[in-house]
Parts: structure tokens; C-alpha cells; sequence
């Protein structure tokens, strides 16, 4: 890696001013005669998308890129109802939904967690890495995930993936959609979305959703309400404007925070009944969003434009919530204590991108450029309140399976010890960057660039220092090789860094876990460009992870050092698109191999909990002989997973066999603007456990229906 002292935020403008010179002379030598055209959509071949510009901003497509890109797109949303962002990221290659409770998930891809999640390509990097509540996606064009690195675009971030969700845009011509539906458990939700020019030059969109269901765990509900209004203007001929605020708020009554014991005192493995939950009768967590964008595009001739983008949010939650731990007798059941918290948080973060792109001629071929600078800024306050008037627990719980959520309302207060509850921490992020595709000859391109980022964080969370200052230039190169008409082989490397605030024994924070990802492939348009299909070799490196150090630690005082970190390497292939007029399909396979250092792993903890292999179909057959009537299916398939724990002094494995999903959907169009859908999701009522990221878990729902009417203007 090149040393950190080595570039500074004044060289990369100056290289970014030269930049600008020279594409502008570039731009004047070109035909002025060349009219540029906006498009304002994206063209979907059924599941197929061509372009996502969440990996370079160069505009170029995916099959010129040397990354592995997927995308859901509008009509495989649509088609399976995948309603938030779980059920897309499910659906996804090499993505693992670890879905520890039932308002907090994490995400992994090629072993690693994903700490980057953007709407429109702006986002910060989350610290710990997991969406609290549920993201909806009734609001989304497409979703774009990045696998590997993407740090040139990004800053901070793991070897993992970038899930950009982009919003639907307006539209010029009037639309509008609604779509009402009901399921099991009471599941009612709405959907209205309209769009259409106010004037020739300026249109609005504006989508709402309304949900409220009850669930197959026992008390828990959930009420969710989701408003989306987006502006475009084209203010002159050059110059366009665009403003998106989104507000959603989801209260969740008696939801789980942390989940059911995996194994009983004599090591054998629980197995509740599929409803069973930890909830109190009394607890709720509701979380409430609020984001704005404001994004201004400036035209530079033919084929430059400058765009700025500026984008606040605002994410809070409110809860008090019944956590249940301990080990449970084999043969009574007793043996858990449970105990109440009220957890109060609120973050602000303010996002600002500024960048130029475009085209520029040298040697006889058509090259690409982009340049900008970006900055984001995020505070964070949070506080826990305990009931230190019962001890802090309720240690005379039922065995489970006779638990009603009936615990004892708590008397929450402050700790009377004055021990810290709470955080107050603020983070800032400066980068600049610069990225380029140099077409070398008609057949081969090479894409490098690179990004400089200072890190900067202060503040306590709970007595922990999280003062920290950091600065790292990630590079980036790619080669990209079209060795026929349709097939396209890549190669490219990059780095990563996330920054760490444990201190080591000095009081010094530990630096920054850095990280490189490399990746080989081969991607290719079959059936006359009706058929996209992806194979990926990837090798990625986690290292210097901060880990407690017992032999130095006091109870007033942890000390870190750096460990070894986590590499994983593997490969995926991934297909999409149209068989034929009547089949479409996505499929995917992913394996991937983790091997950690013995402190990281803690008994191949990393390794076993994440599953080797994955399979994930989806297939919509639109059937010939019943003019408006289509059928799908969705299907995910995972390997044996497990987890090792503590049991006393007896390691204990908890293990979750290789299992599959199967989801059906029939969809029929009654007219031609109204249609009915009727879905059936877990048909084989597969009992499965969510998820063994944590040392607890839960089960997924069993098999359950949806039936939705549908009407298109």
C-alpha cells in the first residue's frame, strides 16, 4: 500500500483542476454539433438490467466493468413481492441475511459483514454494520449490489459488498399504480404510486405505502408507514434539479431483542415451536426515518456534466425492550433470567458529493473521467436505562414454551453507581477521488483511479473512547478484455480500510483494519443479448481486527490489539434474463472458503456460521395457452451451518442443517389495467433457524399467503 503521508487533500484537487483542463480542451476539439440526451429511466429486459453506476460513476455498463455487479430490478420486486430489503438481499448472489432479531439484521457477502448501504449512491459506512427495523423497498427502481471492495467509491468499508437502493424518479408521461393486498397473520398493506410533468419542463413523483400485520411469533405486530415525494426540474437547457424526501416510521409491539437459547444445560439442541418468542407483552422498539436529497446537474457541452449532491438524514428509535438469556434445564425448562431496558438513539448525517465526469478523445479512442471530492459528517447520541430496583433481572422466567410475555412491568432508571449508559460520539469523513477508463485498444480497457480519505471521530460510548484519526488512499485497477462479440474477461484489485477506536495498552487507538480484494471473471450476452450471465473468482483479505487482550485487561479497563484477520476466496456465477418469450430466470451459485486466525475465529466460529455454498433461482413462465396468466417460483438454498459455544466448560455446536426455500406466485391479468397476484411463500414449511450469527436465534415463518389486486393506469 503507498504511504499514507503520500498524498494530501491539496495535491488531489490540483490533480483533479488538471484533469478538468484537459477534459475541457478535450470537449472543444470534439463535433459541437452532437446533441446530448438525458435519459431519465432505466430499460429493464425483464430481469435484466444494463447499467448500474454505483461502482465507477463512469456510465459505463456492467458488462464493462471488472466487478461482479447484481441487480434487482423493478419487476423481479414486483414479481415476488420482495417488500423490504431482506427479502431482495435473500434473493441476491453470495449475500447472507443474518437476521438476528426481529427488527435487527446483518449482512454478509464472501464472509465479511456489509457496512456500506447507500440510497442513490450516497451513504455512510455504518459502524457495526446492521439496518435496525426494515428498509421498504415500494420506493426503489432497482437495487444495485457491488460485490468486493468499493472503496473508490465509498471511503471506509470492507471487502463485502455496496447495496446502493435508487430511487424512482419522476416521469414526464402520467402513471400511476396501486396495489392492495392481504395475507397470513393479518398482513394488510397499500401501495399508491403517481408521477407526471407539472409543466414541459418539471414533474413529481410521489409514493405511499401503508402495511400492519400481526406475525406467527407470538404478540409480535408491526405498523409501517412510508411517504416518498420526488421533484425534477430542468431549470435550463443545461442545468437540471432534483429534490427526494423520504419519511418512514415502523412500530414494532413486543419484538424480540436477542432470541431463543440454542441448547439446553446437557448440550442437546432446543427445538421450540416455530412461534415461540422472548417478547414482553409491554415492549415495543419503533424506528422513524427522515431523508432529504437535493442533487443539481450542471451540462458541460456534449458528453460533460458536473453534478453536486447534498443529502441529510435523520434516523431515530424509541423502545423498551426484554432480553432473555441463560442456559434452560433439559428436563424442566427453568433456568433463564430475563431483565428490561429502555434504549433511546439518534443519528444526523449530513452527505456531500461533488464531482465531474465525462468523455474525452486521445490516441483515436474514446476514453472516460471522473472527479470529484465528497464529505460526510455524523453524530449519534444514544442512552439505556435499567431496572436496578429488581437486581436488573426477572430470574423466575417459565420454561419457554409457557412464557406469555406477562414479565414484570420495569421501573427503569438511571444507574444509581453513575456508571456511563449512553454514547454521544461524532465521526467526519473528507475524500477525494479520481477514476478513469482508458481505452487502449478497441478490445481492451483499463480502468485505475484512487481515493484519499480522512477519518475522524471523538466521543464516549458507554466510558469507551472513540477518538480516532485516520487517513488511507485506496487504489484501484481493472482490466477489461473483449475477446469476442460477447464475451467480455476482467481482472481488478483494490483495498480497503475501516477505522477502529479501541485503544491498545499505550491508550493509543489501534489502526485502521485494512484490507484488499482481487477478483477474475468472465462475463457474457447470450441469446442475441437477451441472456446475461457472470462467473467470478474472488480473493479477499481482512487484517489487524481489534480483539480484547485478556492477559492485560482490567475490569476497569479493556485493552486491544490488532489480530489477524479473515481471508476468504471463492467463486460465484450468476445468470439473468430471458430464456425464452415466455421464461424468464435468474439464477445463481456462489462457494466461498473463510479461514481465520485463531483468535478471530474463536473455534471457526467465522468459517462455520457462514454457509459455503449458496443456490438461488427465480423463474417467471408467462404460460402460453392461458392468455394473462403467469406463474413463478423462487427458490433460495443454503449449506449446513454451525456455531460453537460455551457451555460451562463443554464446547457445545449448535448446527443448522442445509435447507431451501420455496416460494410460488401466480399472477393473472383480469383486464388490461387490473391483475391479480396470489403468492405462497415457505410451501414446503421448512423449519429453519433465522440465523447463528449470534449465540441465539429464532425461526423463520412457516408457510404462509398473500393475495394482492393490482391496478396500472
Amino acid at each position: 500500500m503507498m504511504s499514507k503521508k503520500s498524498f494530501t487533500l491539496s495535491k488531489i484537487a490540483t490533480l483533479c483542476a488538471v484533469a478538468l483542463s484537459t477534459s475541457a480542451f478535450a470537449e472543444q476539439a470534439k463535433d459541437k454539433d452532437i446533441e446530448r440526451v438525458s435519459v431519465y429511466g432505466q430499460h429493464h429486459k425483464n430481469y435484466i438490467t444494463e447499467q448500474a453506476d454505483s461502482a465507477s460513476k463512469l456510465g459505463i455498463t456492467i458488462k464493462e466493468t471488472p466487478q461482479s455487479i447484481s441487480v434487482v430490478s423493478r419487476a423481479l420486486m414486483d414479481d415476488f413481492s420482495l417488500d423490504d430489503i431482506n427479502a431482495v438481499l435473500e434473493s441476491t448472489p453470495g449475500v447472507t441475511v443474518e437476521q438476528i432479531e426481529t427488527d435487527r439484521t446483518y449482512f454478509k457477502a464472501r464472509g465479511f459483514d456489509i457496512t456500506n448501504f447507500q440510497v442513490d449512491g450516497l451513504g455512510i459506512p455504518q459502524d457495526g454494520g446492521d439496518v435496525h427495523g426494515t428498509l421498504d423497498t415500494s420506493i426503489y427502481d432497482r437495487i444495485e449490489i457491488v460485490r468486493g471492495a468499493n472503496g473508490i467509491m465509498t471511503g471506509a468499508g470492507t471487502p463485502a459488498a455496496t447495496v446502493n437502493m435508487v430511487l424512482k424518479k419522476p416521469t414526464y408521461t402520467t402513471q400511476a399504480s396501486a396495489s392492495a393486498s392481504v395475507g397470513s397473520w393479518n398482513k394488510n398493506r397499500l401501495e399508491v404510486d403517481v408521477s407526471g410533468a407539472l409543466t414541459d419542463n418539471h414533474a413529481m413523483r410521489a409514493v405511499v405505502t401503508k402495511q400492519r400485520s400481526d406475525s406467527y411469533l407470538d404478540r409480535y405486530a408491526t405498523d409501517l408507514t412510508l411517504g416518498y415525494i420526488a421533484y425534477e426540474g430542468q431549470l435550463t437547457d443545461s442545468t437540471k434539479v432534483s429534490v427526494n424526501y423520504i419519511r418512514q416510521s415502523k412500530d414494532a409491539d413486543s419484538p424480540l431483542w436477542g432470541a431463543l437459547p440454542l441448547f439446553y444445560d446437557d448440550g442437546t439442541a432446543t427445538d421450540f415451536d416455530v412461534s415461540t418468542s422472548t417478547a414482553a407483552d409491554w415492549s415495543y422498539w419503533n424506528n422513524d426515518n427522515e431523508h432529504i436529497f437535493v442533487e443539481l446537474e450542471q451540462s458541460l457541452g456534449t458528453s460533460w456534466f458536473i453534478r453536486a449532491r447534498y443529502a441529510h438524514m435523520t434516523n431515530e428509535q424509541d423502545s423498551e425492550l426484554f432480553y432473555v438469556y441463560g442456559t434452560p434445564s433439559a428436563e424442566t425448562g427453568l433456568g433463564l433470567t430475563g431483565y428490561a431496558s429502555e434504549y433511546d438513539y439518534k443519528d444526523q448525517q449530513n452527505l456531500y458529493d461533488l464531482y465531474a465526469t465525462g468523455d474525452f478523445s486521445l490516441f483515436g479512442q474514446t476514453h472516460n473521467l471522473v472527479f470529484g471530492v465528497s464529505s460526510a459528517d455524523m453524530n449519534y447520541q444514544d442512552s439505556s436505562l435499567y431496572d436496578y430496583l429488581t437486581g436488573n433481572g426477572f430470574p423466575a422466567m417459565p420454561p419457554l414454551e409457557d412464557f406469555e410475555g406477562n414479565a414484570p412491568v420495569p421501573t427503569l432508571t438511571d444507574d444509581p453507581l453513575n456508571r456511563p449508559g449512553g454514547s454521544t460520539v461524532e465521526a467526519d469523513q473528507k475524500s477525494a477521488y479520481a477514476s478513469a477508463r482508458f481505452k487502449i485498444t478497441e478490445p481492451l480497457a483499463i480502468l485505475a483511479g484512487g481515493r484519499y480519505t480522512e477519518w475522524d471521530s471523538e466521543g464516549l460510548s458507554y466510558g469507551n473512547s472513540k477518538v480516532n484519526s485516520s487517513e488511507e488512499f485506496i487504489p484501484y485497477i481493472g482490466a477489461v478484455y473483449d475477446f469476442a462479440e460477447n464475451y467480455t474477461v476482467y481482472a481488478s484489485y483494490t483495498e480497503t480500510f475501516a477505522p477502529q477506536s479501541e485503544q491498545d495498552q499505550t491508550g493509543m487507538a489501534l489502526d485502521p483494519i485494512t484490507g484488499e480484494s482481487k477478483e477474475l471473471g468472465i462475463k457474457a450476452q447470450l441469446l442475441d443479448g437477451q441472456l446475461f450471465a457472470t462467473f467470478a473468482i474472488f480473493d479477499a483479505l481482512q487484517d489487524g481486527i481489534a480483539l480484547p487482550d485478556t492477559a492485560l485487561s482490567t475490569p476497569d479497563n479493556t485493552v486491544y490489539y490488532a489480530a489477524e484477520g479473515i481471508n476468504s476466496d471463492g467463486y460465484e456465477l450468476e445468470l439473468s434474463g430471458r430464456l425464452t418469450d415466455d421464461l424468464s430466470a435468474s439464477f445463481s451459485y456462489s462457494h466461498v472458503d473463510i479461514e481465520a486466525g485463531d483468535d478471530v475465529n474463536e473455534g471457526k466460529l467465522v468459517r462455520d456460521y457462514t454457509p459455503e455454498d449458496q443456490v438461488k433461482v427465480a423463474l417467471n413462465y408467462q404460460v402460453p395457452v392461458i392468455e394473462g396468466l403467469s406463474l413463478g417460483a423462487n427458490y433460495r438454498w443454503q449449506a449446513k451451518t454451525s456455531r460453537v459455544q460455551s457451555n460451562g466448560t463443554i464446547p457445545t455446536v449448535t448446527t443448522q442443517g442445509a435447507y431451501g426455500l420455496l416460494d410460488l406466485v401466480a399472477t393473472y391479468q383480469v383486464t388490461e389495467r387490473i391483475s391479480a397476484t396470489f403468492n405462497v411463500n415457505n410451501v414446503t414449511d421448512e423449519k429453519y433457524l433465522h440465523s447463528l450469527y449470534w449465540a441465539q436465534g429464532y425461526y423463520g415463518a412457516p408457510r404462509h399467503y398473500a393475495f394482492s389486486i393490482n391496478w396500472q393506469l
